[in-house]
């Protein structure tokens, strides 16, 4: 059977007519939901290539994917790389992103960088754009980035694409009518090979375009039951708990006028 152009390994069974029916299906129920829900709102639309790029966005709890496919354009076509899993089918959040067909899925325990690098690179050479949560975790700080890992960079140096910096604020809590608002940076062009001193380069110019666009957000009231356990529900905390992660954020502020990158 063959599988749909840039489509992810992990769909090969899947026809090409009904991974597409699933992408548009899955993008109009999302974008329904999520502003039935939040006042979801897109700032610098404009900025967004037209063509083929690396999306580097800010990661405050397990629904930023799904405003993104809320509020981005639905072309290029939207991937996501990630999560971090074994196995797809595994978890609920996971399993809504599976049945997508919109997840590039890598083996963090094995060596996946040739594989994750050819599956981003088919993406790429198909016409559609792939996002990235650079800072490869989720955190509780609004106007907080964590260090990025170096990945969005390297695959933007690899397929010779802008990257983008687009920051995510209001998802920290998830209250009903809360405003949630997309924030699109300017597209930052590759200049190089995917050498070590480009891509440091190039994620610290990444990591500065998205702490610029955050620096002044303001917390998110924390909201009633229901939207406390809607925000939780999907939320893998690293440190164990919500309250750890905000203590470890303070690890991460770098001094004024210094970057953090991984």
């Amino acid at each position: 059977m063959t599988r749909a152009a840039g489509s992810p390994a992990h769909v090969d069974s899947i026809s090409p007519w009904r991974l597409t029916v699933r992408h548009w299906i899955s993008r109009l129920v999302v974008a329904g939901l999520t502003r039935a829900y939040l006042r979801v709102r897109l700032d610098g639309r404009g900025r967004l290539p037209s063509g083929p790029a690396i999306y580097c966005f800010n990661h405050l709890g397990w629904s930023d994917p799904f405003v993104l496919m809320a509020v981005l354009p639905y072309r290029p076509r939207l991937f996501f790389f990630g999560p971090k899993e074994e196995d797809m089918h595994v978890g609920g959040r996971n399993r809504i992103m599976a049945w997508t067909g919109t997840t590039i899925p890598y083996k963090p325990g094995k060596d996946d960088l040739l594989g994750a690098t050819r599956r981003v690179s088919a993406v790429i050479a198909a016409g559609g754009v792939v996002a990235i949560a650079g800072e490869g975790r989720i955190h509780a700080g609004e106007s907080e980035v964590w260090p990025l890992s170096d990945g969005a960079a390297y695959f933007a140096l690899r397929a010779r694409v802008p990257i983008v910096p687009i920051a995510i604020n209001g998802t920290s809590w998830l209250r009903f009518g809360g405003r949630v608002t997309v924030r699109v940076g300017e597209p930052l062009e590759p200049a190089g090979r995917a050498n070590r001193d480009a891509v440091d380069g190039l994620t610290r110019r990444t990591w500065e375009g998205l702490h610029a666009m955050v620096r002044t957000a303001p917390e998110v009231p924390v909201p009633g039951r229901f939207g406390r356990w809607l925000t939780e529900v999907f939320n893998d905390w690293p440190e164990g708990s919500r309250e750890a992660t905000l203590a470890a954020g303070l690890e991460h502020r770098p001094p004024t006028g210094e970057s953090a990158v991984d």
